[in-house]
């Protein structure tokens, strides 16, 4: 007599001992798809978060990305560690701050060898593309596929027009595999020429409190409004291309503004109008439509998200920030303690190096060469073609002598005390300095040791990082300061 038998082993295991990973992917699973998610990232360029109605702007208009923002969950603290757009893109792409990827000025290079999201995605079996706007380099580290049909010179009069007819046929190539797309605008960064400036009568705006009242700031501004209306109606026009391709159930997609406008104290800065973005995540049936999040979050913190919702183990060794998909599933409320910044002056002005701490309440600041006056040269004039860039600024020096407010901003702008405190909740455009005030000495010391702490951290020298030997080094690859072995 002869017979089989079979063991079988049940293993029973309690919803609440799953992992957050296999939990989202057990959810996708779910909606009824067989892939991971799509990721669509749509980037403006250059655009001040709250010039967006949003974020309580009076005067833009901007109906496709407040219908997005009504679709899905928007940010109120995201933020990007350096406010110029090389820098703040190589961290949104490898998960790392600037001295961690090594691009820590504008127009430089990150080290040889890390990865970005190429890297990582690809590995999952994702298509990784980018249309528009790449700035950042070298290629190795940032593999994208090329996408055309939007224009990758920011500074180009005027802007090409752009066609959907790539990123469509990008979506739609392989309805078995996943993709993740960056649409990479160059609105509205600087020259102001494209949409419609009669929108927005210079004499009918809302200046924010930061910005100097002066007629050619009044005009700048129109047209600068006139380039947010028109880099909305291309937001419009890219969801319309993925709502034709059939993807957009499966597709996260990322709206954020990137740094802040090129007027005084937003972009080259590390005020909260330089450092603060907009973001707004939609994942139909993932994401909860019509939320808001105070939930601290970094650019850095995106690429974790990204592999985190596909299931896969994050390693967390490579990077700097850590997944928010639990706020983005509801699951968590809070997600970071502190945001951190720095600012290389180099090669946008002489060295005037600066680093900060937010804990999205209260924002703290070190002007490590204060003793300096500040000086952007693109804001302040010059295009290196001996053409004014923003004729404005002029009239803020001139108007200085006779009107004490535009006194205040030039001098805020151009002399900058060692230490800054700013209670942001309660100011949002920093204006006033609470670094000297008593009743808020014990905060600055808090912020002041953590910001230590974070710069030892990253192996951040200080003062000696902007410098053009270092700078020069970074170009060619061979960056002077290392951050020390986790």
């Amino acid at each position: 007599m002869s017979f089989s038998s079979s063991l079988v082993i049940v293993i029973v295991v309690p919803l609440s001992f799953l992992s957050a990973d296999l939990m989202m992917a057990e959810q996708v699973s779910a909606k009824g798809s067989s892939k991971a998610p799509n990721v669509l990232i749509i980037m403006a360029d250059d655009c001040t978060y709250n010039d967006l109605p949003l974020y309580g702007g009076k005067n833009a208009k901007t109906p496709n990305i407040d219908r997005l923002a009504r679709e899905g969950l928007v940010f109120d603290r995201a933020y990007l560690a350096e406010a110029m757009c090389q820098p703040c893109r190589s961290e949104l792409f490898t998960g790392k701050y600037p001295m961690s990827n090594g691009c820590s000025w504008n127009h430089s290079s990150s080290r040889p060898g890390i990865k970005s999201t190429p890297h990582y995605l690809k590995e999952l079996g994702y298509r990784v593309g980018i249309s528009g706007k790449v700035h950042v380099k070298p290629a190795s580290v940032y593999p994208f596929t090329k996408v055309e049909g939007f224009d990758p010179n920011c500074v180009r009069n005027p802007t090409r027009e752009h066609s959907t007819d790539g990123i469509s046929r990008f979506m739609s190539a392989d309805k078995n595999e996943s993709f993740c797309l960056v649409v990479a605008l160059v609105e509205p960064h600087v020259p102001w020429v494209m949409g419609d400036p009669s929108e927005y009568p210079p004499e009918k705006i809302v200046l924010p409190p930061n910005i100097a009242d002066t007629k050619r700031t009044r005009e700048a501004f129109s047209r600068y409004l006139a380039e947010i209306t028109y880099m909305d109606s291309q937001v419009g026009d890219i969801l319309k291309a993925l709502d034709e391709s059939g993807e957009a159930p499966n597709t996260l997609v990322l709206f954020t503004s990137e740094q802040g406008s090129q007027f005084p104290g937003c972009k080259w800065t590390n005020w909260d109008t330089g450092v603060h973005t907009a973001l707004v995540a939609r994942w139909p049936g993932v994401v909860d439509a019509g939320k808001r999040s105070d939930a601290l979050v970094q650019y850095a913190d995106i690429l974790p998200t990204l592999i985190d919702l596909t299931g896969s183990a994050i390693p967390r060794k490579d990077f700097d920030g850590k997944s928010f998909l639990p706020i983005l599933t509801g699951k968590k409320k809070t997600h970071r303690r502190y945001v951190y910044g720095v600012h290389n002056n180099l090669p946008e002005g002489p060295s005037y190096p600066i680093r900060t701490v937010s804990d999205g309440s209260f924002r703290y600041m070190r002007n490590l060469r204060s003793q300096e006056i500040y000086i952007e040269k693109h804001l302040m004039g010059w295009t290196g073609k001996g053409e004014l860039n923003n004729p404005y600024w002029a009239t803020w020096v001139r108007e200085a002598s006779s009107n004490i407010n535009t006194y205040e901003l030039v001098k805020r702008y151009m002399n900058r005390p060692a230490e800054q405190l700013y209670h942001t909740e309660n100011d949002p455009y920093e204006l006033n300095d609470l670094a000297r005030t008593e009743s808020f000495e014990q905060i600055k010391q808090e912020l002041s040791q953590e910001l230590d702490r974070w710069m030892q951290s990253q192996g951040d020298p200080g003062s000696s990082q902007d410098t053009q030997e270092a700078l020069s080094a970074a170009r060619k690859g061979k960056h002077l300061y290392v951050p020390p072995p986790r």
